[in-house]
């Protein structure tokens, strides 16, 4: 996020604005927390993970009354515009404000990767490859101890992360909240593993699959003939750290979009990744929606992690 915060900043100064930035996020805007952001306070955070301005969800937001409070705070402040960053929760909320009269743009930061129209979201590339990176590793132990591991990666609705995790890190099996797990051809697939000789088989679970990591790690034990299991489970490491160039490059693009749209009077949007351009969607059509898991993503990952039944 630290990213867009610096996009916004430094393409809104270059047009002679004055920039502040809201801290904790909507229950910053409630409580009128704001400190001006020039090119030294966004200057060295680039490479820092998480967010220099700080989140924090607000139950009083998301009444009616809350919502009409952050307005009045930031009319009253004669804030003209406000980029909002974040899921589709987030982006729920601007499209809130924008009714009552803030002109708002939302960019898509979230590792689950679900806000509609946008290829990418910021964030979603280094939660993943710190995902990956985690993967490779246990693969070198599992394979030099013959082990399964049952890898708990994050998506409480969403299983982009696993899925894409998985097949990136050549997983023998995926599980994801959006498809129903079928226990016994992981289990078959692993005892074909066995019976050849495979030195590992490694299973990315969504910490929403409806078969959670835990059950199956204690399934896979119960097995008799085939590996031992083990459970690892990745938790809030997949958001932090520093951000890869990709998101760094991404997050800048969407601000300096976000600043543009700004100028052109053109509010109530979101700056989604279309192929390489920046595009403006309708707030509408992305607030508080969810953009599905691909099936299509789903079944090559079946077949890559060699659930098919010939076994590859």
């Amino acid at each position: 996020m630290n990213g867009a915060i610096r996009g916004v900043t430094r393409t809104a100064l270059e047009r002679g604005w004055e920039v502040w930035g809201v801290e904790n996020g909507y229950e910053g805007l409630l409580e009128d927390r704001r400190r001006r952001l020039d090119d030294r306070s966004v200057g060295g955070i680039l490479h820092r993970g998480g967010t220099v301005l700080g989140t924090a969800r607000s139950k009083e937001f998301v009444t009616p009354e809350g919502q009409r409070r952050a307005a009045e705070n930031l009319l009253g402040a004669g804030i003209g515009g406000l980029v909002v960053i974040g899921g589709e929760g987030s982006l729920a909320g601007a499209q809130r404000l924008f009714e009552l009269g803030i002109g708002t743009i939302g960019i898509p930061a979230t590792i689950d990767n679900d806000v509609p129209h946008t290829e990418m979201a910021v964030g979603v590339d280094t939660a993943l490859n710190t995902a990956l990176e985690s993967i490779d590793r246990i693969k070198d132990t599992a394979s030099s101890h013959q082990r399964a591991h049952v890898v708990e990666v994050m998506g409480r609705n969403c299983g982009y992360l696993a899925l894409m995790s998985a097949i990136a890190g050549g997983a023998e099996a995926v599980l994801v909240p959006e498809f129903e797990p079928d226990p016994e051809g992981i289990l078959e697939a692993l005892r074909r593993s066995y019976a050849r000789g495979k030195p590992h088989f490694i299973v990315v679970a969504a910490e929403g699959a409806a078969l959670t990591a835990a059950e199956l790690h204690e399934y896979i034990n119960r097995t008799p003939g085939a590996f031992e299991s083990r459970l690892t489970v990745l938790g809030h490491v997949q958001r932090g750290g520093s951000p890869l160039a990709y998101d760094r490059i991404l997050s800048g693009r969407m601000g300096a979009a976000a600043v543009e749209a700004l100028v052109g009077g053109e509010t109530g949007v979101m700056i989604g990744l279309q192929g390489r351009r920046m595009e403006r969607i309708p707030l509408p059509e992305v607030a508080g929606k969810i953009r599905p898991l691909d099936p299509e993503l789903y079944e090559l990952a079946q077949v890559l992690a060699g659930l098919s039944a010939s076994g590859a």
